[in-house]
């Protein structure tokens, strides 16, 4: 897309649009992190199968991960030997599905919780081309993990259901910190302990934990690369940021995430025309990812692509419609284009992203 759009239908006020917009940012920040889920009380349930395509084999441990729409883990499951997996107890509401696993293609979709459970889903994981020799295997992180004393492992699970289902962030570090006393190379467990403790507030020992887990993998533990070089980010450390990210990224390089993380760290370098390649990755990854779309149009904004900027808004509100963010969108979308209306003959560019 270019980055200016010639014609004097935009020549608008640049200090008014930007206010405009960023209210959006003001509202929901580019930031990560693991929250809550938003309001309602009625549990439902999402439960699926997950399976290798061309066939019936079941998939396996593969990790199938529950986001908020706004990009935040809420919980991880491993799939049974069925390929089964199963989310009890969530709040009405819109969710995002994500498997990134070693060798296939990722998978990302919405599924809408408001008014029924969703159960039944089946999920086929397609191989990459490259990859198409292989046989079905769990990532390389997995397969560590299987390495681990049961006893450890369990204590992972129970931990991260403390973690991210119950939201108790501190229940979960204390089973996190009995699985490295019992299998002190469980690097992938310093990861979870630094997760818990970004939760907590406690930056210094998050960082001390990922630091670990770099060190405890050889640095070939993509996940805990990003984790630290989010940490930085999130510290003004910009630069610092930037190189860990980018060295996760090259064990991880379908973390939308990671791609994600890179683009704000870009962005807050005002390096703009860089941070639009990996927040375009990061979309193509994770296009049901509204956080994604606030990256976009901080870019956009920035390049003066007030089209492009407009379809960042629509995606937006299309993914999370009825949120604080959501509602305040739709706002913004109504101002902007009574701007683009008021100085031009042309007509409303199309609301599709």
């Amino acid at each position: 897309m270019p980055g200016n759009v010639a014609g004097p239908g935009w020549q608008m006020n640049r200090r008014v649009l930007a206010a405009t917009v960023l209210g959006l940012a003001l509202i929901a920040p580019l930031q990560s992190g693991i929250n809550g889920q938003g309001a309602g009380r009625e549990p439902r349930t999402l439960s699926g199968t997950v399976y290798y395509a061309g066939g019936n084999q079941p998939a396996e441990n593969i990790t199938v991960e529950l986001h908020s729409t706004e990009g935040s883990l809420i919980a991880p499951i491993v799939t049974a030997a069925t390929g089964w997996f199963e989310f009890h107890s969530l709040q009405r509401g819109m969710y995002v599905i994500a498997i990134n696993a070693s060798g296939f293609e990722p998978v990302n979709f919405n599924v809408d919780l408001t008014f029924n459970s969703s159960r039944g889903n089946v999920i086929y994981l397609e191989s990459r081309s490259s990859n198409s020799a292989q046989s079905p295997s769990a990532s390389s992180a997995s397969a560590h993990e299987l390495s681990m004393p049961q006893k450890a492992r369990d204590l992972m699970v129970s931990g991260k259901k403390k973690l991210y289902g119950e939201k108790n962030a501190q229940a979960g570090l204390a089973e996190f910190e009995k699985a490295v006393s019992i299998a002190p190379g469980y690097y992938e467990a310093y990861y979870q302990m630094g997760m818990a403790d970004v939760i907590l507030s406690k930056h210094d020992d998050a960082e001390r934990s990922f630091r670990k887990s770099i060190q405890l993998s050889s640095d070939t533990y993509g996940e805990a690369d990003i984790a630290l070089g989010t940490l930085m980010l999130d510290k003004g450390a910009f630069a610092e940021g930037e190189r860990a990210i980018r060295h996760g990224i090259e064990f991880s390089p379908d973390s939308w995430l990671g791609q994600y993380e890179l683009g704000r760290a870009l962005l807050n370098e005002n390096r703009i025309d860089e941070a639009e390649k990996p927040a375009e990755r990061a979309r193509s990854l994770a296009p049901n990812v509204p956080i994604v779309y606030r990256l976009l149009s901080n870019i956009h904004l920035r390049k003066e692509n007030y089209p492009a900027l407009l379809a960042d808004v629509d995606a937006y509100i299309r993914l999370d419609p009825d949120s604080t963010a959501g509602v305040r969108a739709k706002q913004i979308r109504d101002e902007v284009q009574q701007k683009f209306a008021g100085g031009s003959s042309k007509p409303a560019p199309s609301s599709k992203p």
